[in-house]
């Protein structure tokens, strides 16, 4: 099966007119988060990455079965307020309002190779503000990679046009 079969479509949700890909079908089927994993594990196991940042929340699941599979260390990308040492922040513009995520200020060293990992590439706000966090911490964005890719907002489009490529597992088309 194809990883678009795992993923359910939610019309309206969370307003009118928003087609919801929701990624919890997926992760409750064996089969597909397997499927998910072994192909992110597949299409970078030969790509040189110090560590593996990965934003809250659904990120986290993608990126931390990745990090242990490539042995590497893991960075998280939080809301605002949720990490307890000295933090730097990024606002950003979303779908539906603005927000802030931030990072350790520890957390990467300079020079350090970055993979970036999320659930899904929409506007690309949130990527957008996680890259800048993590270049000023220093460290370069190897690739941004997603489970889905909606290629009509054009968020993988404003990451490569900001120096950033993109990697998705599948995509959705507007519907």
């Amino acid at each position: 099966m194809s990883l678009t079969s795992y993923i359910r479509t939610i019309p309206d949700y969370p307003q009118k007119g928003v087609q919801f890909r929701d990624i919890t079908t997926l992760l409750h089927n064996p089969d597909g988060l397997k499927l998910a994993i072994d192909q992110l594990v597949d299409h970078y196991h030969d790509i040189p990455i110090d560590r593996i940042a990965v934003i809250e929340s659904r990120g986290f699941l993608l990126g931390a079965p990745l990090a242990y599979h490539l042995n590497k260390g893991l960075v998280l990308i939080r809301k605002k307020g949720k990490l307890p040492a000295a933090t730097i922040s990024e606002n950003y513009d979303m779908e539906y309002g603005t927000n802030t995520i931030e990072v350790h200020t520890d957390a990467i060293s300079p020079g350090e190779r970055i993979l970036l990992i999320d659930d899904l590439i929409a506007t690309g706000g949130t990527a957008e503000a996680a890259v800048r966090l993590i270049r000023k911490c220093g460290g370069k964005v190897v690739e941004c990679a997603f489970l889905i890719d909606l290629p009509e907002l054009g968020g993988a489009r404003r990451l490569n046009d900001a120096g950033c490529p993109t990697f998705a597992l599948c995509a959705f088309d507007g519907e």
